[in-house]
């Protein structure tokens, strides 16, 4: 049974696990590569609790113990322990596969390995464990606390305990675990992606102004969000690293990425998190 569970970064999906694992009870030790980092991302997760007293979806002694059970530290040491730990790094492979061998000569035996990868494949980075077996994919949703699905991987060697112990851990933390092949993308991200890629083109084209595709989209389609804010969000650099896995893997021009989205990259407008996309956000 998963009772501790180690995330590495404090990032937009790293808090966020981070806070629905303590919510649900776990013990939680949240890893950056320096104090600033992890301070923010207890920052981030002492807001988002904080919002959901203010809205009574929990009380204000769940949310100073579920604080409580985060333990937010630069020393990677901390994680020996764990029962799970979860890499949510930045979306490149050179620097997961860093990450998760640096993690494999200090984690316990007998410990889990997931990552938050949302296009990397799982049986390659489970190759540079020493633990494939006890390696999987668990592909959160931005924003974590909120979205309720949890997208699970198994690579070539994933056993079928590791899968069983990722879908009763999803359970415990009030996910709804849906199981994808091992593919560029997966399930999910397979049909999200080029579909915001193809909103891109569209705007690039001129086809519509960025409001007016994602009204089209919102009011036609029936999406929450329109393609293009939802892009911001993800972020546009996280958007281009998983259109280019997906034209690196399939070796299909469909999956080029569009010209604009490698533009904006390349001038820093990564979409909220730097304050500008394809839309401005006050900072």
């Amino acid at each position: 049974m998963i009772e501790t569970v180690g995330i590495i970064g404090a990032g937009t999906m790293g808090n966020g696990i981070a806070q629905v694992c303590a919510a649900a009870g776990l013990s939680v030790t949240m890893v950056d590569i320096n104090e600033a980092a992890v301070a923010r991302g207890m920052k981030t997760i002492g807001g988002s609790l904080e919002r959901l007293v203010a809205k009574d979806k929990m009380t204000a002694a769940d949310r100073d113990a579920a604080l409580g059970r985060i333990t937010a530290t630069s020393d990677k040491g901390k994680l020996a322990a764990c029962d799970l730990v979860i890499e949510a790094a930045t979306e490149n492979e050179e620097l997961k596969v860093k990450i998760l061998k640096d993690l494999c000569a200090t984690l316990k035996p007998s410990g889990l390995v997931a990552t938050n990868t949302s296009s990397i494949s799982i049986t390659k980075l489970a190759a540079a464990t020493d633990r494939p077996d006890r390696f999987i994919g668990m592909h959160f949703f931005n924003p974590v606390p909120v979205m309720a699905l949890l997208e699970l991987i198994r690579g070539l060697q994933t056993s079928d305990d590791t899968v069983a112990k990722a879908e009763a851990f999803a359970k415990r933390v009030g996910k709804v675990a849906i199981t994808a092949k091992n593919s560029p993308g997966f399930a999910v991200n397979r049909i999200l992606c080029p579909m915001i890629n193809e909103a891109i083109f569209a705007l690039q084209e001129g086809i519509a102004t960025a409001e007016e595709i994602d009204a089209g989209m919102k009011l036609g389609c029936n999406h929450p969000i329109g393609p293009l804010a939802l892009a911001d969000l993800i972020g546009l650099d996280t958007m281009l690293s998983v259109m280019e896995v997906f034209l690196n893997g399939f070796n299909d021009p469909k999956y080029r990425p569009a010209p604009l989205l490698k533009e904006m990259v390349d001038a820093g407008h990564l979409g909220r998190k730097t304050g500008q996309g394809f839309y401005s956000y006050a900072k």
